[in-house]
């Protein structure tokens, strides 16, 4: 299913947007506004677990389009989410070990949707974005992933580390990309996988890292010291495939 408005200004649209089940990524509100329509804006938005900032009055006038925001933007998803388990079942679906793409750090919107194109040419079953200090599913990344999001189901979860947990119960192992790791070429990349990446800034973050059973780098020869976080995505998801497909 397609959503088409991102930005949604003015406290009745935004009630309306809550109420009529669309996703909302990022809700920004007046800071100090305590009035009637606003606490009920910020009922739904802690029912729906939506990240809230209070901003200033400056800053709501820096992100609208409308100039008629009434001290509430929400920003919308482009597409809707799907859950972890729709993965899961994609893969079974297909008679295949689950392949998933989990990223952490990720706030590039055009690295986000180049790693879905990515995600999809690879045959992974899904990819995992955090909610927080993440970049969702906005216009841009839907743009850059080429048509790909719909094909590639994603979702969102709030704890990264608390999803590889569950997921290896499922009996998924992970791997994540960081330099300092075995060089993916010696690794046994094959059955149930999650493959975790980072920005190119920050990487992967300690917590996380430390619930991957191995870390991956890729041989490198150039003078500067990481790939582009959609560049790397892809360098591993595609030597993943190559092992499944047994070459």
């Amino acid at each position: 299913m397609r959503y088409e408005e991102l930005t949604i200004e003015g406290r009745n649209a935004v009630i309306e947007a809550f109420r009529a089940g669309r996703t909302v990524d990022k809700l920004f509100v007046l800071d100090g506004c305590q009035d009637g329509p606003i606490r009920t804006i910020l009922r739904e938005a802690k029912k729906h677990d939506v990240i809230i900032n209070y901003v200033a009055k400056e800053r709501l006038d820096q992100l609208s389009e409308t100039g008629k925001h009434q001290g509430v933007i929400a920003f919308a998803a482009a597409y809707e989410y799907a859950q972890v388990e729709d993965m899961l079942a994609l893969a079974a679906q297909k008679g295949e070990p689950p392949f998933l793409i989990l990223l952490d750090n990720i706030e590039d919107p055009h690295n986000l949707g180049a790693i879905i194109r990515t995600a999809n040419q690879a045959g992974a079953h899904g990819v995992i974005i955090p909610k927080r200090r993440a970049v969702g599913l906005t216009a841009t990344v839907a743009k850059t992933s080429a048509g790909a999001l719909n094909y590639t189901p994603v979702a969102k979860v709030t704890n990264l580390g608390k999803t590889i947990d569950e997921l290896k119960e499922k009996g998924l192992w992970f791997v994540c990309a960081d330099m300092g790791g075995e060089t993916m070429y010696r690794l046994d990349l094959k059955g149930p996988i999650g493959l975790v990446i980072g920005s190119e800034g920050e990487g992967v973050s300690r917590l996380v890292k430390e619930k991957c059973d191995f870390i991956a780098s890729i041989p490198m020869k150039g003078e500067i010291d990481s790939l582009n976080a959609s560049v790397a995505a892809g360098v591993l998801a595609f030597e993943i495939l190559r092992q499944r497909m047994g070459m």
